[in-house]
């Protein structure tokens, strides 16, 4: 009787294992849209996975008791390897379907040494273990080895508006970025941006790309300054002006005072709105405007001095102070600061600096251009040739247009050198031909110099020279012979016309 019901028992075995192997080789667990839906795919290769590995465990028990052989438990073996294989692609395609990456800060900071960074906290939103395990009732070691709550290999760039890379590094990368542990990247920013674009690519080949409005680091709290003519030289008697660039890091203060010190006081200073240039003296940040244009406008004196001396680069500071510290430049108007005692303040500055130049000017005066000489004589012009500029002339020359055939004669052909507020005369001696015929000749005065390397040239003069007709000594001693003599016959036929 137990040996019929062991026979009972194999017969039973062998009609499940041949029923469970037609049921393997006819199961399809593919669908035509297991690729648009990925979680439903999912499932379907799940309950295949499960059944083939059913399937083989019956298979290897039937091989053991010998009722199998091993082309069968092979068959089994790879209709369950296909099986998982597929569980396996459906399972990682929906956690890298399902992974996110997310932005929670992006802080614009300023070094110490003036450059401008970025830092990015990214954060892995996937969140995928609890929620799958719910959904899919998975809790195997096949999903944990998966690693749902890790993303792999992620590159971070920042662009500006024309897709350029203007981050230094170019890319950076993090090899895992879990679940609840946000990572933070620093950059250093090639292009001083308030908005930037941020590319990410992630896990299997993701990408996400956001425009972000940088946050400023209110740790710093300070207004950070920039200008881009940092360095000017500027003439005597002129204006200059130096652009100035105001950026809020600070979540306390909004509202600042602008300075400017060692600067000397014949040097005239103020600030000025860049939009509409009306003069400044404090300068308010609104949470939608956070960085603001302003310029320093200064003016020099007409001479140079002590204080302003000629090509001595004068260096100061703009300061940008919070209310609490602007009492502490204004109570000290003359003091002469420097670098260490500015950065102790700890308060946004900038170096700038200012060389003032100066240009000569050529000023020439003559007290007569009208001359009237006779054909052998000579006309002498003086002209004094005065420097009322505020640098000295180098090369005083002059180039002369005279009539053809006249001569000239120049004393000092050249004036080597002709410092601020003075003057030298000139004495031209024009010599006309032996033969010049009477009238009016006119002679131009061209007066050129340099002054600091450039070149500076005076108004010209014209002289004016009327050689007067010569006098003929026989004609008059004829003409005055005939009038003694008419007025002698006059005399003597009165005489004789009264006798009568």
């Amino acid at each position: 009787m137990s040996s019929y019901r062991h026979r009972i028992f194999i017969t039973f075995l062998i009609i499940a294992t041949l029923a469970g192997g037609a049921f393997a080789q006819t199961y399809n667990p593919f669908n035509q849209r297991d690729d648009e839906y990925r979680l439903l795919g999912l499932k379907r290769a799940r309950e295949a996975y499960e059944v083939a590995r059913s399937d083989y465990e019956r298979q290897q028990e039937l091989h053991r008791r010998g009722l199998l052989t091993e082309t069968e438990l092979e068959q089994s073996r790879s209709q369950f390897s296909d099986a998982e294989v597929n569980y396996q692609q459906s399972l990682l395609a929906v956690l890298f379907e399902r992974q996110y990456i997310s932005v929670s800060q992006a802080v614009k900071l300023q070094k110490h040494d003036g450059s401008k960074c970025v830092r990015l906290t990214l954060v892995n939103t996937s969140g995928g273990s609890e929620e799958f395990r719910k959904l899919l009732n998975v809790d195997d070691d096949l999903f944990r080895s998966l690693q749902p709550d890790v993303t792999h290999n992620v590159y971070v760039s920042i662009l500006n508006d024309d897709n350029a890379i203007i981050s230094q590094p170019y890319e950076a990368k993090i090899s895992e970025l879990r679940y609840g542990e946000p990572q933070s990247v620093e950059f250093r920013l090639l292009q001083d941006l308030d908005e930037v674009t941020v590319f990410l690519v992630y896990g299997n080949g993701n990408q996400r790309t956001m425009k972000i409005f940088l946050q400023k680091d209110a740790t710093y709290n300070r207004v950070a300054v920039q200008s881009e003519q940092f360095s000017q030289e500027v003439e005597l008697g002129t204006e200059a002006t130096f652009d100035l660039t105001l950026e809020l890091f600070s979540g306390t203060d909004n509202t600042f005072s602008l300075e400017a010190v060692n600067l000397p006081q014949q040097i005239s200073r103020y600030f000025k709105d860049a939009s509409n240039r009306v003069r400044l003296s404090q300068v308010k940040f609104t949470e939608s405007s956070r960085t603001k244009n302003a310029s320093l406008e200064v003016t020099l004196p007409d001479r140079p001095s002590e204080e302003v001396a000629m090509d001595a680069a004068i260096p100061f500071y703009v300061l940008v102070l919070p209310r609490d510290k602007a009492g502490m430049i204004s109570d000290q108007p003359d003091k002469h600061w420097t670098e260490a005692e500015i950065e102790a303040l700890d308060v946004g500055f900038v170096r700038l600096e200012l060389v003032p130049r100066g240009k000569g000017e050529l000023l020439v005066r003559a007290p007569q251009l009208y001359h009237a000489i006779s054909s052998d004589e000579t006309a002498k012009v003086a002209v004094d040739c005065y420097n009322e500029g505020s640098h000295r002339l180098d090369n005083v020359e002059f180039e002369i247009d005279l009539p053809l055939g006249w001569t000239r004669d120049v004393e000092p052909e050249r004036i080597p050198a002709l410092e601020i507020g003075r003057d030298k005369r000139v004495v031209f001696t024009f010599t006309p031909p032996a033969d010049v015929s009477p009238g009016k000749y006119d002679i131009r005065i061209r007066s050129t110099a340099t002054s600091n390397s450039q070149p500076v040239i005076a108004d010209d003069k014209t002289v004016t020279v009327e050689i007067k007709p010569g006098s003929n000594l026989l004609g008059t001693i004829v003409i005055v012979t005939l009038i003694l003599g008419l007025v002698a016959a006059i005399v003597i036929w009165g005489i004789k016309l009264s006798r009568r």
